[in-house]
């Protein structure tokens, strides 16, 4: 699968970008040289002057590009999200039991660590995890997001959760929520991770451990159950 989707495009929305970093050198490393960057040393200490300076060119050929760090933040996001479904949809093509495709969901929403993949990007994707999970939250809360969500600029993160929302009303036609689970576990998975990493105490996830994929496993499992037609358990073994 890895050597399919090294293959596959990511059309992330060309609203996040003034030029696309797909079609140059430079825009490829733009990308990969930001991932390392706001990994390091987080999104509040990430400039522009200072990446162009890591890449040995101006900052004004890194603006040709992105409009300011808010919307390469965004791009990368999308890029992340999109990525996930991507891997979900080839991963859980062929199970047929809605309930064993949904723990599958969780387990590549959770997974820790990724192979990068040599496709177009060549993107460090074990550090992009990182970013997306330390800072992509700072993409939507802004005082544009209304803005921002007319422009289509969160299709990734919501196609994402739209792909959960559509097993859970597959599982379980008469459960009322299907939007909020769908947003509360994407959001979750990646929320406990940081807390894990960052605030221990506020989370049960021990290294080497699958706690955060198995609790969100069972929360599904036992909210899905609450309201399950003719009071049938859908827990299986």
């Amino acid at each position: 699968m890895e050597k399919l989707l090294a293959h596959i495009k990511i059309s992330v929305n060309e609203r996040l970008y003034l030029k696309d970093p797909d079609t140059s050198d430079l825009g490829r490393k733009i990308l990969s040289r930001s991932i390392s960057m706001i990994n390091e040393s987080g999104l509040e200490h990430f400039t522009f002057r200072k990446l162009s300076a890591s890449l040995g060119t101006t900052e004004s050929s890194v603006y040709r590009y992105f409009e300011n760090k808010n919307k390469l933040l965004l791009y990368l996001s999308s890029w992340y999200w999109l990525w996930l479904e991507t891997v979900i949809v080839f991963s859980t093509a062929n199970i047929l039991d809605p309930l064993e495709r949904l723990k599958k969901m969780i387990e590549i929403l959770s997974r820790k660590r990724w192979d990068n993949v040599n496709g177009l990007h060549q993107l460090d994707l074990h550090s992009l995890r990182n970013v997306v999970i330390a800072e992509s939250s700072k993409a939507y809360l802004t005082k544009e997001v209304d803005e921002d969500n007319k422009a289509g600029l969160y299709e990734g993160f919501k196609q994402l959760c739209r792909r959960f929302e559509v097993i859970f009303r597959e599982i379980n036609p008469e459960f009322k929520y299907p939007n909020m689970l769908a947003s509360s576990i994407v959001e979750g998975v990646f929320h406990q991770q940081f807390l894990a990493v960052h605030l221990p105490v506020l989370s049960n996830e021990e290294i080497g451990e699958s706690f955060v994929q198995d609790f969100f496993t069972q929360v599904s499992i036992s909210v899905l159950n609450q309201t399950y037609p003719s009071n049938v358990s859908i827990t299986r073994k």
